[in-house]
C-alpha cells in the first residue's frame, strides 16, 4: 500500500496512471464535491421514479428476462439484496487482487458521474474499501462480458452489504462482516436500483486492458533489447534499422522499434568485428533478426490503438439503465463489452507473435549451423552439457500456448437469461487469457535474454554495446555467466522477475536513456 497517495475520483475522466496507482500501488481514493453533487442529483431522479406508479426498468421492475414484473415498494430493498446475491455467483480460481481493486476503482468511477442514480452513502462506501485495502473475493468464471461483469462485480456489491468473504490489508482471507468492522465501515442497506448500479458496467475487463497496456508498454520496449542482443550476440547486421529505411514504410511503431535498436547497439565492439565486408560472407540476417522491428512495432501500433480504446471507456458512464443530464432514466446497450472484448483479443494476438519470434532468435543461437562459431547449445562441454537445450523447449511450450490463448473470446457468444441477453461479448474471458499471455510473454523474452547474454559473454573478448553490456552486468548478479550445467529454473525465474520489474530495461536505459 502506497501511503499518503489519494487518487481524487469524479465524474471526469481518470488517468491510466490513476488505474494503476490504486489497482497495483494500493492507493487510497476520495470522491470529489463535484462527484458527489452529481450523485446526489441523480439520486433524486431515481427515488421519483421509485415513488412512481409507472414501471421503470431497474427501480421497480425486476432483471433481465424477469423486468416485466413490477416489484411492490415494499419488496424493492429485497429486490436488491436478492440481485446482488444470486448474482455474486462466480467459481473458480480467485482473481488477483490487483484486478479486483482495478474494478472497484472503475465502477466507483461511474457512479461519481451521476449517471447512475445510486446514493452518495453507497459510493463513499465503496471508496472506503479501497482506501482501506479491503478487496473482496471474486472468482475466474461468472462474466460473459455483457449486461457488464455481472457476477465478479456482484462479489464487491455483496461486501458493501456486509457479505461473503475478503481479503484485508495484510492479504488474510475473512469474512467480509469482520473486515468492515475492524476498518469501521457500517454495511449498505441497498435502495432501490443500487444493486444494479454496483453490477452493470465493463469494470473488471477494462481494468485487464489497462492493466496489460501497463505491462505491454515495458514489455515490448523490453522486445526491442532481447530482439538487439540477439542481433549482436548472432553477429547481426543493424544496417536494416536505419531511419531511411524505416521510413519507406511509415508505420510509427516499426520506426519507434529500431530506434530503440539502433540506441541499444550503438558502440558494440561485437557490431564492429564484422562491419568490413570481407569479414562477413552474409548477404542478410533471417528474418527473425532482420524484422524485429516490423513485428515489434505492429505490437505497438496495436497497443496504441487498445489504449484509443481503453481512454473512450474511461471516459464512458457504463449502467442500464443511466440517469441522463435532463433528468430522464433510459434503457441503452452500453453495457456490451465488444469494443473492449475487441482489443483485449487483439493484444493476446500481438503478445503471442512477438513471442514466437523471440523464441525462433533463441532457437539459433542453440544450433551450430546457424549460430555462427558459438558451442553446441552454449554449453560448456556440448555432450556433456545441455547448455540451454531445454530453456528453449521451456519457450516452446510457453509460445505454443500463447498460440492458443491468441484464439479470439470475442467471436464467442452463448445466450443466456432465457434469450432476452441473447448476444455476449466474452469480455471478461478476453481479458482473462490476455493476462497469460502477458505473464507468457514475460518469460519467452527473459530466456531470451539470458540465453543472448550467454552468448554474448561467449564472444569474448569481443566487447557488447555499452546497453547490452549494462544488462549483462545487471542480469550477472543475479545469474552466473557461462559454466558447467547448473540447475536451470531458478535462475530463469530470476531473469523473468528482472524483466517482470523492468531492471534490465532499466539498466540498457541508464545508457541510451528513455526507449521509446
Amino acid at each position: 500500500m502506497r501511503d499518503n497517495v489519494v487518487v481524487n475520483v469524479g465524474p471526469e475522466p481518470l488517468s491510466f496512471d490513476d488505474v494503476i496507482r490504486v489497482a497495483r500501488d494500493g492507493a487510497a481514493v476520495r470522491l470529489t464535491d463535484d462527484a458527489i453533487a452529481a450523485i446526489s442529483a441523480a439520486r433524486q431522479r431515481v427515488d421519483e421514479l421509485a415513488e412512481s406508479p409507472t414501471p421503470a426498468y431497474g427501480v421497480s421492475t425486476g432483471f433481465g428476462a424477469l423486468a416485466t414484473r413490477h416489484i411492490d415498494p415494499a419488496l424493492r430493498a429485497q429486490l436488491q439484496r436478492s440481485l446482488v446475491r444470486s448474482h455474486a455467483a462466480g467459481s473458480g480460481p480467485e482473481v488477483e487482487t490487483e484486478v479486483v481493486r482495478a474494478l472497484m476503482l472503475l465502477r466507483l468511477h461511474t457512479l461519481a458521474t451521476g449517471h447512475t442514480g445510486i446514493r452518495p452513502t453507497t459510493a463513499k462506501t465503496l471508496a472506503a474499501l479501497l482506501s482501506s485495502g479491503i478487496t473482496p473475493v471474486v472468482h475466474e468464471y461468472g462474466s460473459l462480458g455483457c449486461s457488464g461483469d455481472l457476477a465478479p462485480l456482484a462479489h464487491v456489491a455483496l461486501t458493501l452489504m456486509g457479505e461473503g468473504v475478503v481479503r484485508d490489508k495484510s492479504g488474510n482471507v475473512i469474512q467480509a462482516a469482520e473486515a468492515l468492522k475492524q476498518a469501521g465501515i457500517e454495511p449498505v442497506e441497498l435502495a432501490a436500483k443500487e444493486g444494479l448500479a454496483l453490477i452493470n458496467g465493463t469494470d473488471g475487463m477494462l481494468g485487464m486492458l489497462i492493466l496489460a497496456i501497463d505491462d505491454l508498454t515495458r514489455l515490448l520496449k523490453t522486445a526491442d533489447l532481447s530482439a538487439a542482443m540477439s542481433v549482436e550476440a548472432l553477429l547481426g547486421t543493424d544496417r536494416v534499422f536505419a531511419p531511411e529505411l524505416q521510413a519507406l514504410r511509415p508505420h510509427p511503431g516499426q520506426a519507434l522499434a529500431a530506434a530503440n535498436m539502433v540506441r541499444i547497439l550503438t558502440g558494440s565492439g561485437v557490431m564492429a568485428s564484422h562491419r568490413d565486408p570481407g569479414n562477413c560472407t552474409r548477404v542478410q540476417d533471417a528474418y527473425s533478426l532482420r524484422c524485429a522491428p516490423q513485428v515489434a512495432g505492429a505490437a505497438r501500433d496495436t497497443v496504441t490503438h487498445a489504449a484509443n480504446v481503453a481512454t473512450w471507456e474511461l471516459a464512458s458512464a457504463v449502467d442500464n439503465p443511466a440517469v441522463l443530464d435532463d433528468g430522464r432514466v433510459e434503457s441503452n446497450g452500453n453495457f456490451h463489452g465488444a469494443p473492449v472484448a475487441y482489443a483485449l483479443d487483439f493484444l493476446a494476438i500481438v503478445a503471442a507473435d512477438v513471442a514466437s519470434m523471440s523464441e525462433r532468435r533463441t532457437d539459433r543461437f542453440l544450433d551450430v549451423a546457424r549460430n555462427h562459431g558459438l558451442p553446441a547449445f552454449l554449453a560448456d562441454d556440448p555432450g556433456v552439457d545441455s547448455g540451454h537445450m531445454i530453456a528453449q523447449y521451456t519457450q516452446a511450450a510457453i509460445v505454443s500456448e500463447m498460440k492458443r490463448l491468441a484464439a479470439p473470446a470475442s467471436v464467442d457468444s452463448i445466450p443466456s437469461s432465457a434469450m432476452q441477453e441473447d448476444h455476449v461479448s466474452m469480455g471478461w474471458s478476453a481479458a482473462r487469457k490476455l493476462r497469460r499471455a502477458v505473464d507468457g510473454l514475460t518469460r519467452v523474452l527473459a530466456i531470451e535474454i539470458l540465453t543472448a547474454a550467454r552468448a554474448l559473454d561467449l564472444r569474448a573478448p569481443l566487447t557488447p554495446a555499452p546497453a547490452t553490456g549494462a544488462v549483462v552486468t545487471a542480469l550477472r548478479e543475479a545469474v552466473p555467466g557461462p559454466g558447467p550445467d547448473r540447475f536451470l529454473a531458478p535462475e530463469i525465474e530470476s531473469t523473468v522477475r528482472l524483466v517482470a520489474d523492468g531492471a534490465l530495461l532499466a539498466a540498457a536505459e541508464s545508457i541510451t536513456g528513455p526507449l521509446s
